[in-house]
């Protein structure tokens, strides 16, 4: 049954993203044709063992404590399916924990892409492969079926949520912009027109006062405490009833360092809301069923959650993204045909959108935050690095290609 809209109940939705890509190794023009490895392991394992000790488990265990403590306490999560590789790779404790916070059924995880990808744009077949391929990983590793979606870097469209709807999903997360809701409130749920497939839509500003600002003494609100957050809550008109907060789960612990007060902040936010009588935890699942949707919503131009923009410029707005891009795509066909599987699994992780943004040229507040994440020291090394490692990939593809077709002469002449 459909709630009222007049009810006096707001519901709030705490979702995390957890991602963390395969960097690649320095590839340098003289290593084309060699047997160099694409992929820094090394730096991959010690990067993904630090995040796990300093926010996956200490804040999974939290959510535990706090869940045991609360059960009324809801919280979603999304985990990339090279997130879930590298945990099982290198820090199978953490995966313990998720899979302890999936059996207190107060934990919804997000269906996305595999590999973190960008084949939502222009790869209907292999974002459709994708999708599958994560949701048989969650089930295995986890437990638990995804019903709801959550595309990469919350990368929307009416064509991508039709999709999305296709695949038999009740609903989808996308980025709350003002001026594509022409003065709807951002924190109510939608439908996409034609269908009953729901739309949730991320407050951005209160949750990057968390995830940008929490730690900038420069900010006017610096202190960020929980009463000042639950007061903002409060502020927001009651017949406004899904109010959705997202961010990086690394936002605890790796982009705000423990002593900045974060994981303080985190539990006291979700006891506070558990305790209130105003408010009450959600997970996206529920929510479709029981909340009645505030009409229709249609986007027709591609957005996302980052950069000022809040479009794909974050990924292909240069002509260094868009070339190293197009390259990509260019290879598919020739990568998957082969059949080899090494060369396959290569070329998916090399799809994964965080090699683009590394790309980036943008200035200012978002070329900080792009070379905050970039393990180069410009977004012209991470290109050059890309086409390197890109080219040596097709020469292995036209030559295990060669090969194959040798060895077909050479059987059909016995």
């Amino acid at each position: 049954m459909k709630s009222s809209s007049k009810t006096t109940k707001q519901y709030i939705n705490l979702y995390f993203q957890v991602h963390q890509p395969r960097r690649l190794n320095k590839f340098r023009f003289f290593d084309i044709g060699s047997d160099a490895p694409y992929f820094n392991d090394a730096l991959n394992e010690s990067i993904m063992k630090r995040i796990a000790l300093e926010c996956y488990l200490p804040a999974n265990k939290m959510l535990l404590r706090i869940i045991k403590k609360n059960p009324k306490v809801r919280i979603t999560f999304s985990i990339s399916g090279v997130a879930l590789e590298q945990l099982h790779d290198y820090a199978p404790e953490v995966l313990k924990t998720f899979r302890m916070l999936a059996a207190t059924g107060a934990v919804e995880f997000l269906g996305e892409t595999y590999y973190h990808s960008l084949s939502s744009l222009n790869q209907p077949q292999e974002f459709v492969a994708q999708t599958k391929k994560h949701h048989q990983k969650i089930q295995d590793l986890l437990g638990v079926e995804p019903a709801i979606f959550r595309n990469t870097e919350l990368v929307y469209s009416n064509v991508i949520g039709e999709a999305v709807n296709a695949m038999g999903f009740s609903g989808m997360y996308t980025e709350g912009i003002e001026s594509l809701l022409k003065k709807k409130p951002v924190n109510k749920t939608y439908s996409l027109p034609g269908t009953n497939f729901v739309l949730f839509l991320r407050n951005y500003k209160l949750s990057d006062d968390i995830a940008f600002r929490f730690s900038d003494r420069k900010w006017s609100q610096w202190p960020l405490t929980s009463d000042k957050f639950i007061t903002w809550l409060k502020g927001i008109p009651r017949e406004q009833d899904f109010i959705s907060i997202g961010m990086d789960y690394e936002t605890f612990g790796e982009h705000h360092k423990s002593r900045s007060g974060i994981f303080r902040f985190l539990e006291q936010l979700i006891t506070a809301v558990a305790r209130s009588t105003r408010f009450r935890f959600m997970n996206p699942t529920e929510a479709a069923k029981r909340l009645k949707q505030n009409g229709k919503l249609s986007i027709e131009k591609t957005i996302s959650w980052a950069d000022q923009a809040k479009d794909i410029s974050a990924w292909l707005g240069n002509d260094l993204q868009r070339d190293a891009f197009d390259s990509m795509l260019k290879l598919y066909p020739a990568v998957m045909n082969s059949l080899d599987m090494k060369l396959i699994n290569a070329y998916n992780h090399l799809q994964t959108s965080d090699h683009f943004y590394y790309m980036s040229t943008k200035k200012n507040e978002d070329g900080s935050v792009h070379q905050y994440f970039s393990p180069y020291s410009s977004p012209y090394e991470a290109y050059m690095n890309y086409m390197n490692v890109l080219a040596d990939l097709e020469m292995k593809t036209t030559t295990h290609k060669e090969n194959r077709s040798s060895d077909s002469m050479w059987v059909s002449s016995l």
